[in-house]
């Protein structure tokens, strides 16, 4: 092979790598974490979580990023360990289907319907499909399948010129002799294990495998070792990524290589042993793309069917190399809740979105119910619940800080624009949320202030104090509960009835002077109450802005600093409606 020949063969591998590269994300990302969520979702049973495993990592086209997954999963508490061994095992057969694709390139038949089936000849025209796609996208859908296009001619094209590069090789003597030496099992083995742990892929190093088998050097015989070796390298990206993890992640990483190892000594054991007894004579055939394909293919069915039954006892060895301490069980508690925002989700947008999401969700409950709590204080004060809210409010402050930083990370990484409106929205949802539990603790210090000094207010203050806390606690259960159910119709209820609250608390401070005047309140009550009332209509813009970046996100040409203004129409009479009938509902006496 000539310098220039050499140069071949690297482009080859840098477009082959690229385009798997490409082609797997654009099928990731047109997923929309979808995936991640049926792999979190539907692992009931061994079976049943093998073939989600297998048809998960055929359509992201890598068992490396199905195991990196399950490690987070495992990490985050989101799935037990026990759950996660069927997927990885379904994940070792759902990559196969990568080598099978790169087979095609080794058909050789005058037919013009099977030349068509070969990738030098439907490649061009996915290529020039994903061109056009890529320049009309109008959506993240056609961007994104514009990508699996593209990736997956760039990849083929990859293939064929390293095929080309290598096959002046089976002339040369020398090149085969040393391809020869491969037929030593641990030889084969040791190769295989470090060609994929380098590029982190056995799915591309299997592809490699296969290019090179054009040189004619490779036997049945030689593969086979390669092939175990190159499922046992592939245990690498799993391993590195639970470096850090917690022991639960660690033990499934631990599970992946004790799966791969034992199913390939059991395999070379067997095919030894029987080859020395019957002789077979395909050991010393030349091996093409197709058989090795089909190799790659029969031993993870074989290592599944085999260790299948003993998923026990894969889970208990896991637990045998990393034991459980005092200090993991013992771990329980408000952090585990926020091992769902692992790092590791950063690399699937939408599945991080999602967890994101759900985490929002029990901090927008946390802060009503810390609201809920702090207003109580004025009917029947106790230190234990002013206690309790500012327990509360340091836990949404924790939520605060974890979603944000979360967030800041999840934003660096290229979202598709539902991703990225979704962003959006949770990063201004959750300042809300801390803000209405920043409000909530104001009103315990005024609470404590009103107790310390013994003041209480008059009947008619109490009154008008009730029927605007009962405005809050209204715009807060419908704010709040438009944001867990994603509801844009429940949503719009929020902003006359904010309106309302405006006017209230207008009213309210207008009284206690008509009062103060009169010498029927004192300027002590009139501080408390003006401290409350401030509180209650800022808790009131807070439910108004979440309610309106939610409107947003169904409606782009919503104005969200100057919503009211904006309606017209139906809308506007139907928003009128509403702010008659909550200033019927909360009218002062």
């Amino acid at each position: 092979m000539d310098i220039f020949g050499f140069l071949s063969l690297i482009g080859g591998l840098a477009l082959f790598l690229y385009g798997m590269n490409v082609m797997g994300a654009g099928l990731e990302k047109l997923s929309g974490g979808k995936l991640e969520r049926l792999l979190e979702r539907l692992t009931s049973n061994p079976l049943k979580a093998v073939l989600l495993g297998a048809g998960v990592t055929a359509v992201i086209q890598s068992s490396s990023a199905t195991t990196v997954m399950l490690v987070g999963f495992v990490n985050s508490g989101i799935m037990k360990l026990s759950q996660a061994i069927g997927i990885i095992m379904g994940a070792n057969i759902g990559t196969t289907i990568t080598s099978w694709l790169l087979s095609l390139t080794g058909i050789e038949s005058d037919n013009i319907f099977i030349k068509m089936l070969k990738p030098s000849s439907f490649s061009p025209i996915l290529a020039l499909i994903g061109i056009i796609l890529m320049m009309g996208a109008g959506s993240d859908k056609k961007k994104n399948t514009s990508e699996i296009f593209l990736g997956f001619a760039v990849l083929m094209f990859g293939m064929e010129t390293m095929s080309g590069a290598v096959k002046p090789l089976a002339d040369v003597p020398e090149f085969t002799g040393i391809l020869t030496r491969f037929s030593n099992p641990l030889l084969g083995v040791l190769v295989g294990a470090l060609l994929t742990a380098v590029i982190q892929s056995s799915s591309a190093s299997v592809g490699i495998l296969q290019a090179l088998s054009v040189t004619g050097a490779f036997t049945y015989g030689s593969v086979i070792p390669i092939i175990m070796g190159q499922n046992i390298g592939t245990c690498v990206t799993a391993m590195i990524s639970a470096v850090g993890a917690n022991k639960g992640a660690r033990r499934t990483a631990f599970v992946h290589l004790y799966f791969n190892i034992i199913g390939s000594v059991v395999f070379l054991f067997l095919y030894t042993v029987l080859n020395m007894v019957f002789q077979f004579d395909f050991a010393q055939e030349t091996v093409g793309a197709v058989g090795i394909a089909a190799i790659h293919s029969i031993f993870n069915l074989f290592a599944t069917l085999l260790l299948l039954p003993f998923i026990k006892g894969l889970e208990k060895l896991a637990y045998l190399t990393i034991p459980v301490d005092k200090e993991e069980e013992a771990a329980v508690g408000e952090e585990d809740q926020f091992k769902v925002l692992d790092e590791r989700f950063l690399a699937t947008p939408g599945f991080a979105i999602e967890q994101c999401m759900s985490l929002t969700r029990k901090m927008a409950e946390l802060a009503k119910d810390t609201m809920f709590t702090a207003m109580k204080l004025f009917q029947n004060y106790s230190p234990e619940t002013a206690r309790q809210v500012e327990r509360q409010e340091e836990l949404l402050d924790k939520y605060d800080d974890k979603l944000s930083k979360y967030l800041a990370q999840l934003g660096s990484q290229n979202l598709a624009e539902r991703e990225g409106q979704a962003l959006s929205t949770l990063t201004h949802s959750i300042n809300d949320f801390e803000r209405i539990g920043d409000h909530a603790l104001n009103l315990v210090e005024t609470a404590q202030k009103m107790q310390k000094k013994e003041l209480e207010f008059s009947k008619k203050a109490k009154n008008e104090m009730e029927v605007f806390g009962a405005a809050v606690t209204d715009i807060l259960n419908r704010s709040v509960d438009a944001f867990i159910r994603n509801d844009a119709e429940l949503a719009a209820t929020v902003e006359p009835l904010e309106e309302v609250i405006d006017d209230l608390n207008k009213e309210v401070k207008k009284r206690h002077i008509k009062r103060l005047r009169k010498g029927k309140c004192t300027i002590d009550l009139g501080m408390a109450l003006t401290d409350i009332a401030v509180n209650y209509e800022r808790v009131a813009d807070h439910c108004s802005n979440l309610a309106v970046y939610l409107i947003q996100t169904e409606d782009q040409t919503v104005e969200a600093h100057d919503y009211v203004s904006s309606l017209s129409g139906e809308p506007r009479e139907r928003f009128q409606q509403m702010f008659e009938e909550y200033q019927k509902q909360y009218q002062l006496s």
